[in-house]
């Protein structure tokens, strides 16, 4: 097994596409997350083309209504193992 070596690449996820990805694979639609947090459709949207950023108050209360740590949503691509060894 000392012949395979560990994959190095990584996926970039943008804050955006972060929210996107959770929130479809908990079978939201877009409407029933903006009940759920109190923010628009269309702000929804934009996040997640994007378009507006994302901001620690929205990725708060997205994070909740979504059952995980607003870092998820802010900070997609942070790479733990690489910025403890700096």
């Amino acid at each position: 097994m000392s012949e395979f070596k560990r994959a190095k690449r990584r996926v970039k996820v943008s804050p955006g596409e972060s929210v996107r990805i959770i929130r479809e694979l908990q079978g939201f639609s877009q409407n029933e997350l903006a009940k759920r947090t109190g923010i628009p459709q269309s702000t929804i949207s934009a996040i997640e083309r994007d378009r507006i950023n994302l901001g620690v108050e929205r990725a708060k209360t997205l994070a909740k209504a979504l059952k995980c740590h607003p870092a998820i949503l802010v900070f997609p691509g942070w790479d733990v193992n690489r910025e403890s060894a700096a």
